[in-house]
């Protein structure tokens, strides 16, 4: 059919065009979405993918096979907020340890305020300064933004229309976590020995609560 088109009207046929082209096989599918994630720098959304795949391809279900296909692996097709990538597997990691060559040391400040933004999304500066029980510089929150694991949410419907602060699929990314969800809650915490027994910012001194972790905490120290 697309043979006859173009002899009749000098003209080739559009690649989106419905019907003239047949999507690859889902294996192969697979193998181009995996190629694109192996190759990327960043985690990429089904909708990235499916961009760049040929006409009728379903980015989503290939997806899938591959998550299961990579699941137990030496290397993971993880998901990152709403993207996917590809990852070393968690129980792995140590192996990498020789290669890593960045080290990002934050103040307890900003280990504090990041942990509270983590736990606490979306939260306004205000409601930062409220937690802490101190003031938050404009440095803190600036450092956080220029490492991009925090970046300005919706703001409020109350006066003044504050903005709020939510974390990155950066900062799920290095920390190996899906969604803020992930998070491990205070008591899980303090079991590892990641913080001490002391009440966190804003929050009663009751093991069982959810609230942000303090600046004691190793898990936002890298």
């Amino acid at each position: 059919m697309s043979d006859d088109r173009e002899q009749m009207t000098g003209e080739a046929p559009e690649r989106g065009e419905p019907g003239l082209f047949a999507a690859p096989p889902m294996a192969e599918q697979e193998r181009m979405v995996e190629a694109i994630l192996f190759a990327s720098a960043e985690p990429l959304s089904a909708a990235q993918l499916a961009e760049r795949l040929p006409p009728g391809c379903d980015a989503t279900e290939a997806l899938a096979h591959l998550r299961s296909r990579y699941s137990g692996r030496g290397v993971n097709l993880v998901r990152v907020g709403d993207a996917y990538a590809m990852r070393t597997a968690p129980d792995l990691g140590w192996l990498m340890q020789a290669e890593r060559v960045e080290t990002r040391k934050l103040s307890r400040a900003a280990i504090e305020t990041l942990a509270i933004v983590a736990y606490h999304q979306p939260v306004t500066r205000a409601e930062i300064e409220e937690i802490r029980g101190v003031a938050v510089s404009r440095g803190t929150i600036d450092q956080l933004l220029e490492l991009d694991w925090i970046r300005l949410g919706r703001r409020r419907m109350t006066p003044g229309r504050p903005v709020t602060f939510v974390v990155t699929e950066e900062f799920l990314d290095h920390f190996g976590l899906e969604s803020a969800r992930d998070l491990p809650g205070l008591k899980e915490l303090r079991e590892a020995g990641l913080l001490d027994s002391r009440p966190m910012p804003g929050q009663p001194g009751d093991d069982e609560g959810e609230g942000a972790a303090t600046g004691q905490s190793e898990l936002f120290e890298d």
